[in-house]
């Protein structure tokens, strides 16, 4: 019996996703690595990006 399915199976998404997922992740990754930290706004109340925070989230990666 042959397949006659047309489309997308489970199995061929699978094949799909799990080779995607690994280039989306060099892709940002190497993005996030070239980019310079943003200057500082003292009067923001949220997380900010500067060299400390980067050390800090560079330090808790496994």
């Amino acid at each position: 019996m042959a397949d006659t399915k047309q489309g997308t199976t489970r199995r061929n998404f699978l094949k799909i996703a799990g080779t995607a997922v690994p280039g989306v992740v060099a892709v940002a990754a190497g993005s996030a690595a070239q980019s310079a930290p943003a200057e500082v706004d003292p009067s923001s109340q949220v997380m900010q990006d500067t060299e400390h925070t980067r050390a800090y989230l560079e330090s808790t990666r496994f």
